[in-house]
């Protein structure tokens, strides 16, 4: 009940707040126009506003004054989330270099990695048991207080966050698309957070994480097809680094967050190693990720495109409530499969048509 009502209270919110944020675009025309900021990723035909990360931000904030203990954890959690909300606003407005923004995502890590926010084991795929991540530690004082640095574990866990900020980052390029399979995303970090439940930092965390599924439950309301707002580099970092921070707080369930994040995930990797071989940089945007592919090279539509991605986040979703490591390995060597067929399928298709 508790959590229906966060969701709720967090979908309203994000609502009223994507409709103050698509007025004030509007009327300041901060706007992503098509026919003057040309980029060949771009599948958008009529000026619209970014901002999607504002909504999302003060939904996820004044939720957790509300519902949640506040706490060393939570202030760095919030701290970097309004790092990424004011860079997002530059770059609606400004469009600023892909490598600020990559520095800046890697601040908002080392900022929660600091707080105490790490991956201190793993689940060992091949037997029983864990790895343990924290047996390198090294101690620093800092502010008169002794404190160790868990060298692999808090690189492992920064890693982790830049890598997500990223990749979901880059599959926000359809209406609808990020939002969607984002908020099934957190539903399912949240139910799998209540099989924690006598551990209340646990409980925390399913609480958390349906705030954040109704916050881009309220940004799909408007990013929906035809979309009135998008998630803007904002929305979709934010969407990454919440995702990450939760998997990490909710007992290091990184499978899981991968499970969810299967599609995107695989398309970025294909994608960066894509873009190497043709001696690109890896993260300058072009027109050759899953969603474009499925756009321009089957005839997809957009909703059919975004409902593609939720269905299978939603599928994965379910398979990690029961699958233990090694099946959810399994699941995600599927997917990857799966994504490689339909990229080289698409490629081939493209040659036959140019031939």
């Amino acid at each position: 009940m508790t959590q229906l009502i966060v969701f709720f209270s967090s979908w309203l919110i994000s609502v009223i707040g994507c409709k103050l944020i698509i007025k004030i675009y509007l009327n300041n025309n901060w706007l992503d126009d098509p026919n003057k900021q040309q980029h060949i990723k771009k599948t958008h035909l009529k000026p619209v506003p970014r901002g999607g990360g504002v909504p999302i931000f003060l939904s996820f904030f004044i939720c957790s004054l509300l519902f949640l203990p506040i706490d060393k954890y939570l202030i760095a959690i919030i701290v970097s989330a309004l790092l990424l909300t004011i860079i997002g606003i530059v770059d609606d407005i400004l469009n600023i270099h892909p490598y600020i923004r990559l520095a800046t995502g890697l601040l908002a890590g080392l900022i929660v990695v600091g707080s105490g926010i790490g991956i201190a084991y793993l689940s060992n795929p091949f037997a029983e048991g864990v790895i343990y991540l924290d047996s390198v530690q090294i101690p620093v004082y800092f502010f008169g207080r002794l404190r160790s640095i868990w060298v692999i574990a808090d690189l492992f866990a920064l890693i982790f966050i830049l890598w997500n900020m990223n990749i979901v980052n880059w599959s926000k390029g359809l209406d609808g698309q990020l939002p969607a399979f984002v908020t099934i995303a957190f539903i399912f970090i949240g139910l799998l957070s209540n099989n924690f439940s006598a551990d209340p930092t646990q409980f925390n965390n399913s609480i958390l994480s349906f705030i954040l599924a109704g916050s881009f439950f309220g940004l799909l309301i408007y990013n929906w097809y035809p979309q009135k707002i998008m998630p803007g580099y904002g929305g979709g970092s934010l969407a990454g680094f919440f995702l990450s921070v939760l998997a990490i707080l909710s007992g290091a369930k990184v499978a899981t967050t991968l499970m969810v994040l299967a599609i995107p995930t695989a398309d970025a990797i294909y994608t960066i190693i894509r873009r190497i071989a043709n001696k690109k940089s890896p993260i300058w945007g072009d027109r050759g990720h899953l969603h474009h592919l499925l756009l321009d090279q089957f005839g997809w539509g957009r909703r059919r495109v975004a409902l593609f991605y939720a269905i299978s986040s939603l599928l994965m979703g379910i398979l990690s409530l029961y699958l233990n490591t090694t099946g959810k390995l399994l699941a995600l060597a599927f997917s990857f499969l799966l994504v490689i067929y339909l990229q080289l399928w698409a490629t081939i298709k493209r040659n036959a048509i140019i031939k």
